[in-house]
């Protein structure tokens, strides 16, 4: 198998396109599921457009979970919306997703909520009514072996030959010698593969979950890797002063209850000539704008279950959710934490942009 020509990229591409459709309806069935158990289609039903505040007003659910689960449904085409914050159930959509009573077509008592464990589909249910979301580690001890699965690939075989050349002095000062950490490591994916490429230098990371560290440590021992190390920490407990040459903070800060607290607290932890590292998911920030993105409503369910979910799991939680730092969003958070240079890198991942910030 290994002896046969790569096949046609463009074709490649067409392949993971359709599975990852599949992967979108598997996340969209989640979210009709919801709608259905909550009452929300019901609650649409004959409204005309509303926002998601006049929604929040009619049912008593939480008005940042209900606006997740308004753009994930338009991004579906299931409810129709111009801009993003006023949603509209058409009366054919109602017919299907509404009318269980008088519609041979009613089709939402189909779906179970299978894309998430029973257990999760329940609390995440719950957190319609009472705002707060669920921490990495309250969706079960599959999540982050989930994460690492999906997110593995890109570490393993583009982070060091793709990503690294294009940083200012990183991949010499790696070479050399350098000290580095990782925020929302999760299992440690990245920072394994980095301290493999680059054994001079030392490497630890931090997530919240403690699930998601003991796979880490567990892969970190399995390698033989001595110059890496792992604990369950917050981003807000990096110690100041640290002088890291390079952080690390690859789809997290969104994630994050105070993404703020946890930027202040890595500029006074970097070292003076050091760099941070970000990876976010690409979006724009206007909605008419992401549309484009055939995978928009996979990205708004994979908030609501995930995302915005743990960014809303303490109380004051930002909740920013899956595409809630496009490009201005990041310049914004990085230049109030006294960063003083951004730089954007699109280097051909589908999904994510890469920022280089500077002290």
């Amino acid at each position: 198998m290994t002896d046969r020509a790569p096949p046609d990229p463009e074709a490649v591409a067409l392949f993971a396109f359709k599975v990852w459709g599949y992967k979108q309806g598997e996340i969209v069935s989640l979210m009709v599921h919801l709608g259905d158990r909550l009452g929300l289609y019901r609650a649409l039903d004959g409204c005309g457009p509303v926002t998601p505040a006049e929604l929040a007003a009619a049912t008593g659910l939480h008005e940042r979970w209900l606006r997740e689960w308004l753009r994930s449904q338009a991004a579906a085409g299931l409810l129709a919306s111009d801009d993003g914050g006023r949603f509209e159930l058409l009366p054919e959509g109602a017919w299907v997703l509404a009318r269980e009573a008088d519609s041979l077509a009613f089709a939402a008592g189909a779906f179970s909520g299978a894309a998430a464990a029973p257990e999760t589909v329940d609390a995440l249910a719950d957190a319609f009514r009472t705002g707060r979301g669920l921490t990495y580690d309250q969706l079960g001890p599959t999540a982050a072996h989930q994460t690492e699965r999906m997110l593995g690939p890109w570490a393993r075989l583009a982070l060091v030959p793709v990503l690294l050349p294009a940083l200012d002095g990183v991949e010499a000062k790696l070479a050399a010698g350098a000290r580095v950490a990782d925020v929302g490591c999760g299992a440690g994916v990245a920072l394994r593969t980095l301290a493999r490429a680059f054994p001079a230098s030392s490497f630890h990371g931090t997530d919240l979950s403690r699930l998601a560290i003991e796979l880490a440590e567990w892969a970190a021992a399995d390698e033989a890797l001595t110059n890496v190390s792992f604990s369950v920490a917050r981003a807000e407990d990096l110690p100041a002063g640290s002088g890291y040459d390079l952080i690390l903070a690859f789809d997290c800060l969104h994630d994050m209850t105070f993404p703020d607290r946890a930027a202040a607290a890595l500029r006074a932890a970097i070292a003076d000539d050091g760099t941070w590292l970000i990876r976010e998911i690409k979006s724009s920030g206007d909605w008419r704008q992401d549309q484009r993105n055939p995978m928009l409503a996979m990205m708004y369910g994979s908030s609501v279950s995930v995302c915005m979910s743990s960014a809303l799991s303490e109380p004051g939680g930002a909740g920013l959710g899956t595409l809630g730092l496009p490009p201005a969003g990041v310049q914004a958070l990085c230049t109030a934490a006294g960063f003083s240079r951004v730089k954007v890198h699109d280097v051909d991942d589908p999904a994510n942009l890469y920022y280089e910030v500077r002290p």
